[in-house]
């Protein structure tokens, strides 16, 4: 299945953490990309307009807020290197997505409750599941540049690493994999300033060890266009950690 719409805002707020942390909570056959010797973990902060199957018309178009934790991964298909993106958890405001996630199309979904404010090139946001205690809390701005302290060496080296990660896989419902393939039209980022973020995902010190998951920069991009191709995933061992 073939969906296309416009990402009208995606925040990719990431982490550096020891690979060893997050090497054991993948399933074979993938392993942490690496960068400056880090794996990188994240929050993909995305909200998705005019989402349809390719061919049906914009208005009939599905908008949502959508939350994704996930980290960079790697594995070997033949002699060749493969890159993209595993995906722990995925949360959505939709119904719709949440109903047909694992069923119609790839990647299980939670429902949860989003609360965004988005103006003048400041962004707040908050997702609330069903059992009330957040589950991600934002605030930011645009930015200039990212911060001294990132793993990253400029903007340009960040967008190389996360463009490279467009095949996304998940567990599906059935406990195989699900695995998306992201295909934009264009690929443009900005520096996000964060000034407050909080993920009870990555704060869970039974599967993260406390001071493990350290902030390293976010980016942000908006109004692209894009379609989600549905992608054969590796064969791997399953294991559910959310």
């Amino acid at each position: 299945m073939h969906i296309t719409g416009v990402i009208k805002r995606r925040i990719l707020v990431n982490y550096r953490v020891a690979p060893a942390v997050v090497r054991t909570l993948l399933p074979a056959p993938f392993r942490p990309k690496l960068h400056a010797g880090f794996a990188v973990v994240g929050i993909c902060l995305i909200r998705l307009e005019k989402m349809r199957p390719v061919g049906f018309p914009a208005f009939i178009g599905v908008t949502s807020e959508n939350a994704a934790h996930r980290i960079a991964v790697e594995w070997d298909e033949g002699v060749n290197v493969r890159e993209g993106v595993f995906v722990f958890r995925r949360d959505t405001n939709s119904l719709l997505n949440h109903y047909a996630g694992g069923r119609l199309f790839p990647g299980e979904q939670h429902y949860a409750d989003f609360a965004v404010r988005d103006a003048g090139g400041h962004i707040g946001l908050r997702a609330r599941p069903d059992n009330g205690a957040a589950l991600v809390e934002l605030r930011g701005h645009e930015s200039a540049a990212l911060p001294g302290s990132s793993i990253f060496r400029s903007l340009e080296e960040s967008s190389r690493f996360f463009e490279a990660g467009c095949l996304g896989f998940s567990l599906g419902k059935k406990g195989d994999i699900d695995g998306m393939k992201l295909v934009t039209r264009e690929w443009s980022v900005r520096p996000f300033e964060v000034e407050i973020c909080r993920s009870r995902f990555f704060a869970d010190t039974s599967v993260f060890p406390a001071g493990s998951v350290v902030f390293d920069h976010a980016i942000l991009m908006r109004d692209i266009p894009h379609e989600w191709h549905t992608c054969p995933a590796p064969v791997a061992t399953v294991k559910r950690i959310a």
